[in-house]
């Protein structure tokens, strides 16, 4: 993460900044903006798939040790309903910590009503 809240890598570039991260939780805040829509007008999956990765990968982070690195190596994103421009909230958490595998869940809203839920398996790496 960088210092100033932005996620660092894909997910900064898009604009998305860390709200909160510890104890195996994180939240990010996500303005949809017109350059995130597809062609339907609506807020693309890919976007989506993006932001939920990084939070749960950000909640992950919150439990390792500086030789762990979380990897993805399975993630699943239901799509509920079309994002609109606006702010998003995206808040991940982790479900159960293994030894060499983490399990979270995520969760993206926008004006209080559930846009997505996402799964997502993590691989501790060593660096």
């Amino acid at each position: 993460m960088a210092d100033d809240g932005t996620p660092g890598g894909f997910a900064g570039r898009l604009g998305a900044t860390v709200e909160d991260a510890g104890d195996g939780a994180a939240t990010l805040a996500f303005e949809v903006r017109d350059e995130h829509l597809n062609p339907a007008g609506t807020l693309h999956g890919g976007v989506v798939a993006t932001l939920v990765d990084t939070v749960m990968g950000q909640a992950v982070r919150s439990t390792t040790g500086d030789g762990e690195v979380p990897a993805t190596s399975q993630l699943t994103v239901t799509y509920l309903r079309p994002g609109r421009p606006g702010p998003l909230e995206v808040r991940g958490r982790v479900r159960t910590r293994g030894e060499h595998l983490t399990i979270c869940e995520a969760d993206v809203e926008q004006e209080g009503r559930a846009l997505a839920h996402a799964v997502a398996t993590f691989a501790l790496l060593e660096r």
